[in-house]
């Protein structure tokens, strides 16, 4: 069984930084695709970043340049920077693991709002 807890969202002002952390139980961290997602209500949820085992990432066009994802293996966790924010950034961003064969698991959502 896998448990992801984000942690790190919060108020601030546009142009500002933030960083969402992600902590994984469980064995299969390290060998897992790691994704950040966004959603705003009545909006589907939406790719922000993602990152392989072997360390490729990718980036939704919307945050490129802005946001970097990272991992740490040994410390099961997976982060999200995010930079010169914007309010259109305001979303809650959820923490996803993927595994071939195994149903996605999913964190409870940390909130993100850019505000003046």
């Amino acid at each position: 069984q896998v448990q992801l807890v984000e942690s790190g969202g919060g108020l601030v002002q546009p142009g500002g930084s933030l960083r969402l952390s992600c902590a994984a139980s469980g064995s299969i961290f390290r060998i897992s695709t790691m994704g950040w997602y966004r959603q705003v209500p009545g909006n589907k949820r939406e790719l922000v970043a993602a990152i392989k085992s072997g360390g490729t990432t990718n980036y939704a066009d919307s945050v490129k340049g802005r946001f970097t994802i990272s991992r740490d293996n040994a410390k099961n966790t997976v982060y999200l920077q995010m930079n010169s924010l914007k309010p259109e950034d305001t979303a809650v961003y959820h923490c996803n693991l993927n595994f071939p064969t195994l149903p996605d698991y999913w964190g409870q959502g940390t909130q993100v709002t850019v505000s003046s």
